[in-house]
């Protein structure tokens, strides 16, 4: 019987970001307390900027948009929200989208799936995903769940499940 195997990726859908997005930017333009203050929302390229005339008002915009993200199905994993800095007369927050699993984090959970992980399973890195293997199918659903328990910084998902 051949080997099941599954494989870990960190990848986040660009349409489900952009509906994020485009829903907080509604949210911004209609509430009352955004009025006036230059509130606004924006996504070009991999990079989401946050604008307001304070600072106060910028990190409101941007728990509008995580809220967005979390109703969405979307990971807060998946932001790599920087400081908010004054750019002029507004302030700005720049959050980076994160995908794929970078190689300390893949190491840290090939690690993991060895000490922690059922005897038969073997784990290995391919580019920014990370391929998980084993005789077991059981096995390979204990590992899942080892790893959604994991505390790493970057949301995981578990495709190719064979």
């Amino acid at each position: 019987m051949a080997d099941s195997s599954f494989d870990v990726v960190s990848k986040i859908d660009g349409m489900e970001v952009e509906n994020a997005i485009n829903q907080a930017r509604k949210e911004v333009e209609q509430r009352y307390d955004f009025k006036g203050v230059g509130a606004d929302v924006s996504l070009s390229g991999e990079t989401i900027l946050i604008k307001a005339n304070t600072e106060e008002r910028a990190n409101a915009v941007l728990d509008v948009l995580q809220s967005k993200f979390i109703k969405r199905g979307l990971s807060l994993k998946a932001l790599d929200t920087g400081e908010p800095y004054a750019s002029g007369k507004e302030y700005r927050i720049e959050s980076k989208l994160k995908e794929g699993i970078d190689q300390a984090t893949a190491k840290k959970l090939n690690k993991l799936i060895r000490d922690e992980g059922p005897k038969g399973v073997k784990s290995q890195i391919q580019g920014d995903e990370l391929r998980v293997s084993s005789k077991s199918r059981d096995d390979l659903q204990q590992t899942i769940a080892l790893l959604k328990g994991a505390d790493v910084d970057v949301a995981l998902q578990f495709v190719n499940f064979r």
